[in-house]
């Protein structure tokens, strides 16, 4: 949620802010500016809406300068405006500050800056912190920013320039990324890496409480306090090419189809056929600690909170041990408890996520043991956790996410059974049978793909429907609510998912000709259970759509159409009964218009409570 993005070098500076704002769109936005400055002129463009209508705007009035910041916002204070978006600016028209985050003081600090004769413009609470920082410039960008933060409660990414103090960027943090990109002689800053891949690949990321002073002759760090930093310099792997659309219309469709890969990735030097193990050594937690460990619970949001889901399923499985799903927004603000015998699992795709971040913080202040599972190296998630495990998904630009599942639940399913080796709980010849399906896995994914045209024409028969009913049972419920959520995120259809089991506890209410049901039913321990469950739509005149293991006879008279997937071992269904759920969701939300890859109010990474 809102992308910050700064440039400083020797490139014409607007076609820089403009791509990266582009790269930013993802994250959500309702309005997008910029700030430059040339021969000591600022010149600030801003637009409700979306970048093209910026562009519009720079192409009707050209603007240039030596080196500026840009901004895409996503309202929280204020409705989205021209006037509301950002840059902002102080009383004396010489200094812009862009921000992502919530200053939860700003009413307070905003009516004593008005005491003190300060104009306020907007209804924002980012306005504060231009002010604050007029207030104690004198000559110094960075060491007024300094003292403004001081003052500031809340979250912050943030960043200024003036004119009264020339080829200068300043960028501080509290809570939301920043990262800083080292080229050759010119320097970036942006809320994450893929605006900068373009141009360097060496990232430095701010931790909280840091600041990044931006000039010609390089980077230098400092602290909250003003102390020098010396910051590790990080090389990314990631290609620009794996942020493009490659051919396909949308990110999200791309993204889909990348998910057999995503997998091979995210397996590949974990797995030794020959020695008939996982190796995940390299979480940075000792196997005496987690082969100690007596009880765990997984902490996400979203799609991340679903595939906590099916790890738990998993885990408790193979493991036998109790596992519990938080989700993050409630667990810290619960009075949980941790003990030495005890692992908490964060996952969070970016890292960065505001909620799983601060529940992380509050297990560390218990004194408890964390993994983290994340896509994104050097998050803040990944950095504070005692131990990560990484997927490797490559960047997830479609803000509902799809491949990032699909490497999370390859990445438990990795976890589920390192810990039961190291627990005894599963010997040599069934952990190899059960990795050498987990091998096998992308290939059937891939076959479900390629069939993506039937499940094209099946979307646009159901386009008449306003709501949907998603089944599941045992490892499939978390597929089930997955699949409702893609449909509700990005077609704006009405849909919910139940366990098989609640139907008549409620939702059975809702039956009728206009509310099909998408049943997840492969072949496992609830399999008759689920088809006690579809009958009873059935018999309630309900329509019913079938995800079914291909070889499945018996349920193609049970159901009214049959979406058939391999035969895989019940315990890995959830790699492929979801991949057709994603695209339904896909299909019917194109057919009906919608902006899969910028669903409207969501944001990609949910970086302030």
């Amino acid at each position: 949620m809102c992308g910050i993005i700064g440039y400083l070098g020797a490139k014409r500076v607007v076609p820089v802010l403009l791509d990266g704002l582009k790269k930013l769109e993802y994250r959500g936005y309702d309005s997008a500016g910029i700030a430059v400055v040339e021969d000591s002129q600022l010149t600030v463009r801003r637009v409700k809406g979306k970048i093209s209508l910026l562009e519009e705007s720079i192409r009707s009035s050209p603007v240039d300068g030596k080196f500026g910041i840009g901004h895409t916002r996503w309202a929280t204070h204020g409705s989205p405006s021209e006037e509301n978006a950002h840059p902002h600016q102080d009383c004396t028209g010489s200094l812009v500050v862009v921000h992502n985050g919530i200053i939860e003081n700003y009413l307070s600090l905003k009516k004593s800056l008005k005491e003190e004769g300060h104009k306020f413009l907007t209804e924002t609470d980012t306005e504060v912190i231009v002010h604050l920082i007029e207030k104690y410039f004198q000559g110094r960008l960075e060491e007024a920013t300094l003292k403004a933060v001081q003052e500031l409660d809340g979250a912050f990414a943030l960043a200024a320039i003036s004119t009264q103090d020339p080829d200068k960027i300043v960028a501080a943090k509290m809570g939301p990324p920043i990262a800083v990109g080292l080229g050759d002689k010119e320097y970036f800053i942006s809320s994450d890496i893929n605006p900068i891949l373009a141009y360097t690949r060496k990232i430095v990321f701010l931790e909280d409480e840091e600041l990044a002073v931006i000039e010609p002759e390089g980077v230098s760090f400092k602290n909250f306090k003003g102390n020098k930093l010396k910051k590790t310099v990080d090389e990314i792997t990631w290609s620009p090419l794996m942020i493009e659309k490659r051919g396909y219309k949308h990110f999200m469709l791309k993204e889909i189809f990348e998910q057999p890969q995503v997998v091979r990735d995210t397996l590949q030097g974990r797995i030794s056929l020959e020695r008939g193990k996982v190796l995940l050594e390299e979480t940075g937690l000792s196997p005496q600690l987690l082969k100690a460990i007596k009880r765990m619970v997984i902490v996400a949001c979203g799609t991340s909170y679903h595939a906590g889901l099916f790890g738990e399923y998993l885990l408790e499985n193979l493991i036998q041990i109790p596992v519990e799903v938080e989700f993050s927004s409630e667990y810290r603000y619960r009075d949980f408890k941790v003990d030495e015998e005890s692992l908490a699992v964060f996952i969070s795709q970016s890292g960065e996520t505001a909620d799983t971040l601060a529940a992380l913080r509050a297990v560390k202040e218990r004194k408890g043991k964390s993994l983290a599972i994340s896509n994104t190296v050097k998050s803040s998630i990944a950095r504070e956790a005692d131990g990560i495990l990484y997927t490797h998904a490559g960047p997830e630009i479609g803000v509902a996410a799809t491949k990032t599942f699909s490497a999370q639940m390859a990445a438990l399913a990795l976890l589920a059974l390192y810990l039961a080796q190291l627990k005894r709980k599963i010997d040599k010849k069934a952990t190899l049978t059960l990795i050498q399906e987990l091998q096998r896995l992308p290939h059937k994914m891939e076959i479900i793909l390629n069939a993506e045209k039937s499940l094209e024409k099946l979307a646009q028969s159901f386009l008449p429907y306003s709501h949907f009913l998603y089944l599941g049972r045992w490892i499939s419920f978390p597929v089930a609510l997955e699949g409702a959520l893609k449909l509700k995120e990005i077609s704006y259809i009405h849909a919910e998912a139940y366990p098989g089991g609640e139907m008549k506890h409620g939702p059975i209410a809702l039956i009728d000709n206009q509310m099909p049901t998408l049943a997840v039913i492969p072949k496992d321990r609830v399999y008759e259970k689920m088809m006690s469950n579809i009958s009873e739509v059935k018999t309630r005149n309900g329509h019913v759509l079938g995800v079914v293991f291909e070889d499945d006879e018996e349920i193609k008279d049970k159901v009214d159409e049959v979406i058939p997937i391999p035969v895989t071992d019940p315990l890995f269904t959830p790699f492929l009964t979801v991949l057709p759920l994603q695209l339904f969701a896909y299909y019917i939300a194109t057919k009906r218009g919608a902006d899969v890859d910028q669903p409207r109010n969501l944001a990609k990474s949910v970086t302030v409570e």
